[in-house]
């Protein structure tokens, strides 16, 4: 009887490639998505206290005791869902307008010019963070004045300092940049509405025509003598 012999190139099935392991995302990228997991889930809520930590794991596909390792509370978390974007809108809008005039004076055209992207960054910010502001502004009158107080009025006296400032450069005397920057946020505010539920909403058009009326006024000196009878 003949003894069969294997052929030496008979098949070993290959051993599967180990997987390489999911990178961990660092601190500040995990508590970026938990944000975005948060500002998700109050949004279809409708309701900050109806919001549960639970509800906003599921939504990150993380475990609760994640998110308390990096937010001591739920309010927390849905105060930095809600200021975050704002802060960092600010913050770009300080530090742009603190080298506007750094290579060259800043002319009229590049006013204009830097108020009208102003208003735009402003009105992109506000759109997206619209639903969760109206829950904070318009929901517990307790947590509306506390948000307030402690982070939208101190975003538009940031604003307000830095306009100041270009202000001073030039020799001018800034009487109201409190009351300015207010008015700039209340516009942008106004138009991001208009932006997110009005179709018909020309955003372009819109821009132009509150940088124009910013820098030079909204109505005309009225002259008695125009007066039509």
């Amino acid at each position: 009887m003949t003894e069969t012999v294997p052929s030496s190139s008979t098949t070993v099935p290959a051993e599967p490639e180990a997987r390489p392991r999911p990178r961990r995302l660092t601190a500040e990228a995990r508590k970026s998505s938990i944000l975005k997991a948060a500002r998700q889930a109050f949004v279809e809520t409708g309701d900050m206290n109806g919001t549960t930590i639970k509800q906003i794991a599921e939504r990150g596909g993380i475990s609760e005791g994640v998110i308390y390792r990096h937010f001591e509370s739920k309010d927390q978390l849905f105060y930095e869902a809600v200021f975050e974007p704002l802060r960092q809108a600010v913050d770009e809008l300080v530090a742009a307008t603190q080298v506007v005039d750094l290579d060259e004076p800043l002319t009229p055209e590049r006013q204009l010019e830097t108020l009208n992207g102003l208003y735009r960054q402003l009105i992109a910010t506000l759109e997206e963070i619209l639903p969760l502001l109206g829950l904070v502004l318009f929901g517990d009158p307790k947590v509306a004045r506390r948000f307030y107080r402690k982070h939208f009025t101190v975003a538009m006296d940031r604003l307000a300092e830095a306009w100041r400032e270009v202000e001073d450069r030039y020799g001018y005397e800034f009487e109201s940049p409190d009351i300015s920057a207010r008015a700039v946020m209340g516009i942008a505010l106004v138009l991001a509405l208009e932006s997110r539920h009005n179709d018909l909403f020309n955003r372009d058009r819109a821009v132009s025509l509150v940088t124009e009326g910013t820098v030079h006024g909204f109505f005309p000196t009225m002259e008695p003598g125009r007066r039509r009878r």
